[in-house]
């Protein structure tokens, strides 16, 4: 699908991080560099399991804006204050509203959905795509989503969050040792890729993906886009990258 323009509601939760030690703070907890003015994010446990993926906005020089996914907003601030100590910076929610806005330029840049946007927050325009558009594209993007492709079983690189969201450089984050002795030493043993095939009924969230006769991954994501279906699913590494797999009765195939 090649949209150009295009306004879609995104809902979020925000968390403030404020005062003269956050950056440091922050620093600490998160597994980017938050020196920039957006960053993508994790707060991890220190096993490197997903607590909650972030976008960082440096709105001033001691003034952060951690957005979330909604349900997530709480869980960040009581991790963060769990954690604050002696740091002089203040941990609160915050509200707004956020819209992606495709072929705009003014806003946060966002990559989830494969083609230039920005996240605006509390734009008044009114929304020109669905809610499931918005998706569709998340998913032909090969983009995870927190309570699909990322839980407490997921580590950050099979999920492809290394590469968008982990700064080796920068300093110890919570989680960083196990990431890092992945990286370095060895290889996630599943990944996640996009499939599609033919149908209209979309499939249970785990559904089965199967190879040669045996179980090889899950779907995740899933769907419509005229008369196919796009699927996310995490697929082990050993199956060719090219190969067609089965969705059930289905067969489907790489997207690219």
């Amino acid at each position: 699908m090649a949209i150009a323009t295009g306004v879609a509601r995104r809902p979020r939760a925000y968390v403030r991080v404020q005062g003269p030690d956050a950056e440091d703070f922050l620093q600490r907890m998160l597994s980017n560099d938050v020196s920039a003015e957006t960053c993508d994010a994790l707060l991890l446990t220190p096993k490197a399991r997903v607590i909650a993926p972030l976008r960082v906005w440096r709105r001033g020089p001691d003034d952060f804006l951690l957005l979330t996914e909604p349900e997530l907003g709480e869980v960040v601030r009581a991790a963060l204050l769990r954690a604050r100590f002696a740091a002089k910076c203040e941990v609160d929610p915050e509200e707004h509203t956020s819209s992606i806005v495709f072929g705009g330029t003014e806003g946060i840049p966002t990559a989830d959905y494969g083609m230039p946007a920005v996240e605006v927050l509390d734009d008044p325009a009114e929304p020109t795509m669905e809610d499931d558009e918005l998706e569709m594209l998340r998913i032909t993007a090969g983009t995870p989503r927190f309570g699909r492709e990322i839980d407490d079983r997921v580590l950050p690189a099979e999920a492809g969050l290394v590469e968008r969201a982990v700064s080796f450089t920068k300093g110890c984050f919570p989680g960083q040792e196990p990431i890092a002795r992945l990286h370095y030493r060895g290889h996630a043993n599943r990944g996640l890729r996009v499939l599609t095939w033919e149908g209209a009924e979309l499939p249970e969230y785990d559904a089965p993906v199967s190879y040669g006769g045996k179980e090889v991954g899950r779907v995740t994501s899933a769907a419509r886009d005229g008369d196919r279906i796009v699927g996310l699913a995490y697929v082990r590494v050993g199956v060719p990258s090219d190969a067609e797999v089965a969705v059930g009765t289905v067969t489907a195939r790489p997207l690219n």
